[in-house]
């Protein structure tokens, strides 16, 4: 703050103030006197300047108006421009008869002085952003003369789809920003009250249905989607109206990828897949998560990968007291590393770089460090290549979860979150059956001085292994794309709503529950691939082949959330149900359970050292009784040359895929079909 009295244009902005504040209070007595002064009054200004002008100046000092240039003057600015006039009016009123000893000072002298105060304060201040802006050629003021503003013949012309807060601030940009050749010719928004209206002097010129009409009537170069709230069906159709006129376009990113409501320019990129998922908002109780963040130590394993990375940038808005990453990879854990410290400024972090299985590691860490909140995100997860190696998955995904679940009642963490995958239910591949394993472990551990539980959900868009990158990279080179079956449905969530989810889970948590995050309709992939298809500017069947290639091992045509023994109910949160509980897998009580399921997890683990697989299977059915490995499915090879010819039924097990049809789910219907 000091330094500011090292600039020459604070003296200014201070002496300019000054002389507002002395034309303001002798205002206020000729509007109070009708202009006419008598002498005791002319007395009574000399006698309250010297009192005024410092006590105004040191509480404009004080709410920050001598801090900000002016030339970039806000709304913002002149609230606390106003709030600090207001304020120096109520301490003056009471302070020139009982702390100065003037007596006779009318009281409304100083309402009026406050409001003079304020207008003069503020026109002054507007005016300077004015002149900057007209100088800048980006303002509708009639004296501009610049030589930007009449050189504008090649300017970029945008047509904004969303006359909301976020298209008003980015034509707000464009207008003040004279890197910006470009001029907005005008918004569409579906709010019929908004029709015929102007936002900075652009017309709103009606629905967005007229964009073909707007397009070719104004000449528009480019289309600006600003809702970053829109739905996946209301992004389908813009896309689709501009896919018609042939423009290009582009979007803010979804509202829960915009932290603290920045809204730029600099945020719009190219539509992606992703968009056409969207859902309404995530509306997280900010509150109930800082509850159990706030001032805490916060353990993310995994903490490199797609969820565990986005899971350290959500934790970090609540200001945990420390942040320990644990991760296998060294470049993911670098990378996780490097962009908290130099793009998000947390420094208050340590990196682990090990595998959760290293019970010596992890008891180490947990001795150092005493974590009190764990979210145990590190698994393996690609199901073919878990087929091929079951052993990883035993020392990953089960005994991984063990060991830090061991270590987190032994060290007395608070809270412990296991990330769980809609695979774990009835399972059909060995990934799915040890996260199954995972939440049976976690449900052995409740009712221990550490709340444990699990979160089940699907598929993550853009995640590594996601079928979205892998399509990406065949598009890339020109295709073409490979789909399992035509009839083949997943559930999709973006990393960011997966993310605040977790964390909203977290703190609904009492012990032993299994959260469901709502997923929506599932998706179809073969859709999905030809969506993206179109998306790049291409026709499936005409410019990329879709070919199919059969189920792979141990996949399912559709994936569920809920199997037909579990019971789920709401909580007080709209898009997380929880999993009511099963029974101990038909042992009498806990101790019981946990007794069996110790004792057989060290059996898978010494099978899994010896790599036989089948044996590996074998004792993950015995278990697990819902596994049903489905070793045996045959693929269904297309002929590398075919245009997205349908691929021939194929029901290797008819009675096991009856079981798994998406009515079948109590309290949760799927529809195969987008």
């Amino acid at each position: 703050m000091l330094t500011q009295f090292h600039n020459r244009r604070f003296f200014i902005i201070v002496a300019a103030d000054m002389v507002i504040f002395v034309i303001s209070i002798i205002g206020a007595y000729l509007i109070r006197f009708d202009f006419v002064i008598y002498f005791h009054y002319r007395q009574q200004i000399f006698q309250l300047l010297p009192l005024l002008i410092p006590g105004k100046v040191a509480l404009f000092f004080f709410y920050g108006m001598y801090r900000g240039m002016w030339r970039y003057t806000t709304i913002n600015d002149l609230g606390r421009l106003a709030q600090a006039s207001l304020l120096t009016g109520a301490i003056y009123l009471i302070a020139t008869p009982l702390v100065f000893g003037l007596q006779g000072v009318p009281l409304s002298i100083f309402l009026i002085d406050a409001i003079l105060s304020f207008t003069m304060s503020s026109g002054l201040r507007v005016g300077i952003r004015i002149f900057y802006m007209a100088r800048a050629g980006k303002t509708w003021w009639p004296f501009s003369t610049s030589k930007a503003a009449h050189s504008r013949v090649k300017e970029k012309s945008f047509l904004v789809v969303g006359a909301g807060a976020a298209g008003e601030k980015m034509h707000l940009e464009i207008l003040e920003n004279r890197r910006f050749n470009h001029r907005v010719v005008g918004f569409l928004d579906d709010d019929r009250s908004k029709w015929g209206r102007s936002l900075h002097r652009t017309k709103v010129f009606g629905g967005i249905e007229l964009l073909p009409e707007v397009v070719e009537r104004e000449g528009v170069d480019e289309v600006l989607i600003a809702i970053p709230t829109a739905t996946g069906e209301q992004m389908r159709r813009i896309t689709e109206l501009c896919k018609g006129c042939d423009i290009h376009y582009r979007t803010l990113p979804e509202i829960g990828a915009i932290i603290d409501g920045m809204v730029s320019i600099k945020n719009l990129r190219d539509v992606r897949y992703e968009d056409l998922l969207r859902r309404p908002p995530v509306e997280l109780d900010n509150a109930e998560i800082s509850k159990y963040l706030q001032g805490k130590k916060v353990m993310v394993t995994g903490a490199g990968g797609s969820i565990g990375s986005e899971l350290c940038r959500q934790i970090i808005r609540f200001h945990p007291a420390e942040l320990l990453m644990i991760d296998a990879s060294e470049p993911n854990l670098f990378n996780i590393q490097m962009q908290l410290q130099h793009e998000l400024n947390f420094e208050s972090y340590q990196c682990i770089l090990g595998r959760v299985q290293n019970r010596l590691l992890m008891d180490d860490v947990f001795n150092s460090h005493r974590p009190q909140v764990v979210f145990h995100a590190s698994a393996y997860k690609h199901v073919p290549m878990l087929e091929k190696n079951p052993w990883e998955a035993i020392y990953n995904n089960v005994l991984g979860t063990q060991v830090m679940m061991d270590m987190a009642l032994k060290f007395g963490a608070e809270r412990f979150v296991l990330v769980s995958t809609d695979k774990a239910v009835r399972p059909t591949n060995v990934m799915g059956a040890s996260k199954r394993l995972a939440e049976l472990i976690l449900q052995s551990r409740q009712g221990n001085g550490t709340c444990f539980m699990a979160v089940r959900f699907g598929n993550v868009v853009g995640s590594s292994g996601s079928v979205v990158p892998l399509f990406q990279r065949q598009l890339e080179h020109g295709g073409p794309i490979t789909v399992t079956h035509p009839k083949v449905t997943r559930f999709f969530m973006t990393i960011h709503e997966a993310a605040q989810l977790i964390l909203q889970a977290g703190g609904l948590g009492e012990g032993g529950e299994i959260f469901i995050l709502k997923m929506g309709t599932p998706v179809n992939i073969a859709k999905m691939a030809e969506e993206l298809v179109r998306l790049s500017g291409k026709e499936p069947g005409k410019d990329v082949n879709i070919i199919f290639t059969g189920l792979r091992e141990g996949e399912k045509l559709f994936e569920e959330l809920i199997a037909q023994d579990e019971d789920i109910v709401g909580t007080k949160h709209d898009k997380i149900l929880v999993l009511r509980s099963n029974g101990w897998n038909g042992k009498n009580n806990r101790s019981e359970f946990t007794g069996w399921l110790n004792e057989a997890i060290g059996e898978l683990s010494r099978i899994a050292d010896s790599h036989d697989s089948q044996a590996i299977r074998n004792k993950l059915r015995e278990i697990i009784p819902e596994y049903l490995p489905q070793r045996d499915v045959k693929s269904v090879l297309e002929p590398t040359n075919s245009k997205r010819v349908p691929a021939p039924p194929s029901e290797p097990a008819p009675d096991r895929n009856k079981d798994i049809s998406p009515d079948s789910a109590p309290l949760l219907k799927i529809t195969p079909d987008l």
